[in-house]
């Protein structure tokens, strides 16, 4: 394996997932694996810029693949937005002698990647952390299972307290611009439905649909609504869209919020971010650089970062079938 890399530097940035632990334990192993240096950089891009560096070796790293949140913290940096804040930051790498950097993070994370390389042809390669799992270019990005997990969870306790009061409960969901979480959670949850941006349901769709099951004999329901969804302003309109236009409902309104964030990472999500901090560090290590480490087809693959940015996911019409069918 060709080897001009002699230590690599490890952040997190943008919103932190389940698993960016994991992330950072295997990639600070594999480097001691291959007899590499790592730093760990924390606070992101602000602490990149500000030089808050420090060694780790695989001890260092004990007890955390079980943790939630990021021992690396994380931080928005307007600074490194700028080309001084950008030149800060390169200059820190080249006098603690980084040769190459492993970002955990988002688009808005890889974005800053993509750049620092472009400008100073620095050696990047990037973990897609973020539970809403919209990133092209991977199946699952870290903690996207523990989150689904998490919401299907609070799912099944309100639905005890929505069957005892023939309530209908409205939980939103995170997901940001993408409706992965609520249908997936949805169909899990057996949500009677569905609401995600990339399918409009309407709101006179959706009244007619909650008075086909009650008329089946339903005496509580509960609808998914993904963050994202256009169909009102808010869920708290949804609500009142409801009470305004049925009778016979009493509605409530659950928002998880970042809840949905925490937590101790799923088995699956702890060998994913161990597959893919060994596959971004080895990456490096051949010269390979501006990547992005996904799982596809059970494998792992690498994708520009420029595509994984640009990309926009698709939702899974095979599960919007199963939703409308398990709805009946």
């Amino acid at each position: 394996m060709p080897n001009k890399i002699k230590k690599i530097g490890v952040l997190t940035s943008g919103g932190d997932s389940p698993g960016m632990n994991a992330a950072i334990r295997s990639v600070v192993r594999t480097c001691a694996y291959h007899n590499i240096e790592c730093v760990g950089i924390y606070r992101g891009y602000e602490g990149l810029i500000e030089g808050d560096f420090k060694s780790m070796d695989a001890r260092s790293v004990k007890g955390i693949i079980n943790k939630g949140g990021t021992i690396l913290k994380s931080a928005r940096s307007k600074e490194f937005r700028t080309k001084e804040g950008r030149q800060k930051a390169f200059n820190k790498l080249v006098e603690a002698e980084i040769d190459g950097l492993v970002i955990v993070g988002g688009d808005g994370s890889f974005t800053g990647a993509m750049i620092l390389n472009k400008e100073f042809d620095f050696p990047v390669m990037g973990i897609p952390g973020t539970i809403d799992n919209d990133i092209v270019g991977t199946t699952h990005t870290l903690g996207f299972d523990t989150a689904l997990n998490t919401v299907v969870d609070a799912i099944d306790k309100i639905r005890d307290t929505a069957s005892s009061h023939n309530r209908l409960f409205f939980i939103e969901v995170m997901g940001r611009d993408v409706g992965h979480i609520a249908l997936n959670t949805g169909i899990a949850g057996g949500a009677e439905e569905i609401l995600i941006p990339e399918e409009d349901l309407g709101l006179d769709r959706l009244v007619e649909s909650l008075k086909r099951s009650r008329k089946s004999g339903k005496t509580s329901s509960i609808v998914i609504v993904a963050e994202g969804d256009k169909i009102g302003k808010n869920i708290f309109e949804l609500k009142d869209f409801v009470d305004e236009n049925m009778e016979g409902y009493d509605v409530r309104v659950s928002v998880l919020g970042h809840m949905q964030r925490g937590g101790s990472p799923s088995c699956f999500d702890r060998v994913l971010a161990s597959r893919m901090g060994v596959k971004a560090v080895e990456s490096l290590l051949e010269g390979k650089s501006n990547y992005m480490v996904g799982l596809q087809n059970s494998k792992m693959e690498l994708t520009p970062l420029d595509n994984a940015i640009k990309g926009k996911t698709k939702i899974n019409l095979e599960l919007l079938r199963v939703s409308d069918i398990m709805s009946t």
